[in-house]
């Protein structure tokens, strides 16, 4: 079991640590010409990973249409909105939104799938809305660098993974992990086809091995090792308790914006943090089992 935690731990980690990765990405190319990178080196390495863990596989039509609706929100407007945002707020405060991740899922649950949330769930809601409060708190009394639109956007990008994760949770069972994965980065590369040619002259920057490292590092953590550490976990650990290592990724991405970025934390940012918190480890406590 412990093998399995540290494999959840590392998932969370490493989504922590690609908030700051982006931010520095975002600086130095265009934004659809980083997910569409990204998208293409993610294909490269997925499709014979998936040929040889899970054989050929034909998706039926109905899980095409799911997977090219994960890659619209899951991966462009998510990337759209979080590398957009990373430009106008800090790579700390990013992290800090993106913790409300677990709550946006519960409630989508609630308003779209009709799942019955428990009151603590609802409990947890609250407590994500007090942290983001929290960090608009600190946008306001320091000059963290951060802005309201920036984490906005960030919001929406959290918005969209939400989306994702319950488009997935409806194709969960129907198709492997590898291979659905490699053709949600398929249907993603297609997409940001159209937006990637106009400044596929940007790509001189690549010539910065820094750049290019960065990149590299981005595509294979966040879109192919993240997912593969995040459900090796999953086939020992039980969902509930999976759940709490999410809190791995805000942690993570604060204090690598501290550390590597120089970003300043202050106390509104450690309020916001512990509520952020509070309400990942509400909502996904295991519940007691009733004797």
């Amino acid at each position: 079991m412990l093998t399995a935690y540290a494999q959840l731990a590392s998932s969370m980690a490493l989504v922590g640590a690609n908030v700051a990765v982006a931010k520095l990405l975002a600086n130095a190319l265009p934004i659809a010409l980083i997910v569409g990178l990204r998208c293409l080196l993610a294909c490269a390495i997925l499709w014979p990973l998936a040929r040889l863990r899970e054989g050929r596989v034909r998706p039926s039509p109905a899980a095409l249409r799911n997977l090219a609706l994960q890659a619209a929100l899951g991966t462009l407007l998510y990337n759209a909105a979080l590398l957009t945002g990373l430009r106008f707020t800090t790579a700390l405060e990013a992290g800090l939104v993106l913790a409300t991740l677990p709550a946006v899922i519960a409630l989508g649950s609630a308003l779209w799938l009709r799942e019955r949330l428990a009151p603590r769930q609802w409990g947890a809601a609250a407590l994500a809305v007090g942290g983001m409060a929290a960090i608009t708190l600190a946008r306001t009394e320091t000059s963290s660098g951060g802005s309201l639109l920036g984490n906005a956007l960030i919001f929406v990008a959290v918005c969209g993974e939400g989306a994702y994760v319950l488009l997935a949770k409806r194709l969960s069972g129907h198709l492997p992990v590898v291979t659905a994965s490699f053709w949600m980065q398929f249907f993603s590369a297609a997409m940001l086809l159209p937006f990637c040619l106009p400044v596929l002259g940007a790509a001189a920057a690549l010539a910065d091995p820094t750049i290019a490292g960065l990149l590299v590092f981005h595509s294979v953590t966040a879109s192919v090792l993240c997912l593969l550490l995040w459900y090796a976990g999953l086939l020992r650990a039980p969902a509930g308790v999976a759940g709490i290592f999410t809190t791995f990724l805000p942690a993570t991405s604060a204090v690598l914006a501290v550390l590597v970025l120089g970003e300043h934390f202050s106390r509104f940012h450690l309020l916001g943090l512990a509520l952020m918190l509070a309400s990942i480890g509400l909502a996904t406590w295991p519940e007691k089992r009733r004797g």
